[in-house]
């Protein structure tokens, strides 16, 4: 098989599901959202807006429409952008999937629909169609998102034949946050040409050699540079030394409740407490938690670099 990728996935990339910044009040504080999107991409990341770890389905449809809207005014490039467009409701995955292709996003990555168990690929296949056929167009792409562990709802390689069948200038990716390395290494070899993601950087070093596409990772928020550096690395020792660079960072911070783990480290290193906040149900990490962490990646060594300046701008 073979796919015309647009030039985000043109070669390996990291793309950040951007963590979500919120107010005393609880809603979206766009200021700094923005700030941190500029920070992203100034580290060499692409940015998958409206992900799991941005908290996406505590956001409502609006809210995700006006803060897609505002990134995008703030002056960065909508081409490097991967907005989280699935949705139960199928009128809301439509509307959402419009609007990222009508503000010129690299694409879309579309949970299935994610309420009713057990649903049959035929009833998955109609849900993607519908969203394809509404939006009407051929230069937009859709990427899959394959997270059963959270949805209750696989995407079968059966599946994703069909929807390549059907739509091939459409469907031509997905990231896998299964976890599980026998479906991501047999989606790699069964669909050539088909642009997959894993959703942990320490899955790379195995993935790479067999043409996975980039890395779209929780921990892409804290480390972008790293992780891009392993997806460019010029030599085989170049790219294992990143690699136990970017896993070690990421073993440490997947052993804590991630989102809270990941806006607690961008809040100690922007200087900045208001990044702790999180929508309930999710609460923030406590004092001990906080500690804990921040101490094994000062072991680490690690840092993120210019942070504080870029976040200095939006407080």
């Amino acid at each position: 098989m073979s796919v015309s990728l647009p030039p985000a996935f043109a070669t390996p990339r990291v793309f950040a599901p951007v963590v979500t910044p919120f107010t005393a009040e609880l809603g979206i504080d766009a200021p700094r959202f923005v700030a941190f999107c500029r920070w992203l991409v100034g580290q060499g990341a692409g940015l998958a807006l409206f992900g799991t770890n941005s908290e996406a389905n505590s956001l409502s449809l609006s809210e995700r429409h006006a803060l897609l809207d505002e990134v995008i005014e703030a002056g960065i490039d909508p081409a490097r952008m991967l907005p989280g467009t699935g949705a139960c409701a199928l009128p809301d995955a439509i509307a959402l999937t419009r609007h990222a292709c009508e503000a010129g996003c690299a694409g879309a990555l579309m949970l299935p629909p994610f309420f009713y168990q057990g649903v049959s690929d035929e009833g998955l296949f109609a849900y993607y169609a519908d969203v394809i056929e509404a939006v009407g167009s051929d230069q937009f792409r859709v990427l899959l998102y394959h997270i059963p562990q959270f949805t209750g709802v696989p995407i079968t390689h059966t599946l994703i034949e069909r929807l390549i069948a059907a739509y091939p200038r459409t469907v031509v990716g997905i990231k896998d946050s299964s976890g599980d390395w026998a479906n991501t290494s047999a989606m790699l070899e069964k669909f050539p040409g088909f642009a997959v993601f894993p959703a942990s950087e320490a899955l790379l070093g195995k993935a790479l050699p067999l043409g996975a596409a980039g890395c779209i990772s929780a921990t892409a928020n804290i480390q972008p540079h790293a992780i891009a550096s392993l997806l460019n690395a010029a030599t085989p020792d170049e790219r294992a030394v990143w690699e136990g660079k970017v896993a070690t960072v990421r073993l440490a911070v997947q052993a804590q409740p991630m989102i809270p783990a990941l806006k607690h480290i961008v809040a100690h290193f922007a200087n900045d407490a208001a990044w702790a906040r999180v929508r309930p149900p999710l609460t923030a990490m406590d004092s001990g938690q906080a500690g804990a962490l921040l101490r094994q990646l000062e072991a680490l060594d690690f840092s993120m670099p210019s942070l504080a300046t870029v976040a200095a701008v939006a407080v």
